[in-house]
């Protein structure tokens, strides 16, 4: 505000020593008369960006009366200001109409002006006079606007895309939290499950030989050690990960294979339960990553079972052609077992199971291992050939999403 009233008071020190220094027509009018139009002029410099289109209006009021009593130079040079304002700061519309509007008014000066004289070579030298005070000014005002605007669209796409990066990183981080978390899970809860298992047991009956509670004591310690030592294998791979190494799915996969799946059922035979495995079809190499996850499934499952399910409990692995289907079946009672689920195994399991391609099914069924009644059975449908991976909500959804805002369909380029 403090520029505009500094401006506008030296757009009127200017005008009103042009009048004194006889830039103007001198039609026998005092002096003093001049400066009322220039004024005015200058009124409308002080409102140019809070009230545009009252600045055209002083500005046309003031030319009007410096063309009775004059025309002065500096009432001329201040109007074109007040078109420049109004063109800049006042509506779209206004503008496209101040253009047309100007051109007219040049053509139509310079016609004028020679058909008056008699003599055509005044419509070139008025009309381009004109053209000067009246059109120029809106042209200049009509490219810094277009400028302006065009600024303006970059700086709201450039928050855009930030925002959507933004979005893009805590997505980010979310999937590799929930993948932490998954894995996190599936190694602790099958030895602290059967830890807990069986040192319930151990603490409930009191008619144990010590035979027995050595025995159970020797299984508790195996899967404390199991159990830290895979918890130092993940954090160890965190840490890889974090010195920038990658994730390396491969080198759990060499650990870990669905071939060695019986190493879980003998786990959950010590801690009490009773358990079969076999297997269907002839034994084959799969890719490393169905490797990884059927293992893991068949780990939760187990875990479950032990947990939350009553003996026997069945595991088998089906070799079909083009896939490997696991399925773990094991007894239900009445009694529920006292220990607590986090409710993430179901979702982690599931979660495997999709980002290889598979299916997973888990629930009541009508038939139980072999020897038991109605029973809980978890089936895994996992592809043994390379497939594409199912999207997830996460990294991929969200800069899919991305994508098709920066490049929707049927956009041009």
């Amino acid at each position: 505000m403090r520029r505009t009233v500094w401006g506008a008071g030296l757009a009127f020190g200017v005008g009103v020593l042009l009048i004194a220094g006889g830039a103007r027509l001198d039609r026998g009018v005092p002096e003093w008369v001049l400066v009322v139009p220039l004024a005015v002029a200058c009124a409308g410099v002080l409102v140019r960006r809070r009230a545009p289109v009252v600045s055209l209006g002083l500005g046309v009021v003031a030319v009007g009366l410096d063309a009775l009593v004059g025309p002065s130079l500096g009432t001329v040079l201040v109007f074109t200001d007040n078109l420049y304002a109004a063109t800049l700061y006042g509506p779209a519309r206004l503008a496209r109409g101040l253009l047309a509007v100007t051109a007219v008014l040049a053509v139509a000066a310079g016609a004028g002006a020679g058909f008056w004289a008699a003599d055509w070579r005044l419509l070139a030298v008025i009309g381009v006079q004109a053209a000067l005070v009246l059109v120029t000014p809106v042209l200049t005002a009509l490219v810094v606007r277009e400028q302006r605007d065009r600024a303006a669209v970059e700086r709201v796409r450039a928050e855009q895309v930030a925002r959507l990066a933004e979005l893009d990183r805590r997505a980010a981080i979310a999937a590799e939290r929930t993948r932490m978390a998954r894995e996190l899970h599936d190694l602790i809860a099958n030895h602290f499950s059967a830890i807990a298992i069986q040192s319930t047991a151990a603490l409930s009956r009191t008619d144990l030989d010590p035979g027995t509670v050595r025995k159970i004591m020797e299984s508790v310690r195996e899967n404390s050690v199991e159990g830290l030592a895979e918890m130092r294998t993940i954090i160890g791979l965190l840490r890889e990960d974090d010195a920038g190494d990658g994730e390396r799915p491969g080198s759990e996969a060499v650990r870990l294979r669905l071939a060695d799946v019986e190493v879980l059922v003998e786990r959950v035979v010590a801690a009490g339960m009773k358990g079969s495995s076999r297997v269907e079809g002839p034994v084959r190499e799969v890719p490393a990553a169905v490797d990884l996850a059927g293992y893991r499934i068949v780990q939760e499952a187990l875990t479950n079972a032990l947990k939350h399910g009553e003996s026997p409990v069945e595991l088998v692995v089906s070799y079909e052609v083009g896939r490997v289907v696991l399925r773990v079946r094991n007894a239900v009672g009445d009694e529920r077992r006292a220990l607590p689920g986090a409710g993430a195994g179901l979702v982690g399991m599931r979660e495997r199971a999709a980002l290889v391609g598979g299916s997973f099914e888990a629930g009541p069924s009508p038939a139980g291992p072999p020897g038991s009644g109605p029973g809980w059975e978890v089936v895994a449908a996992l592809p043994t050939e390379e497939r594409r991976p199912v999207a997830t909500e996460g990294v991929g959804g969200l800069s899919s999403q991305v994508v098709g805002l920066m490049f929707p369909r049927g956009a041009g380029s």
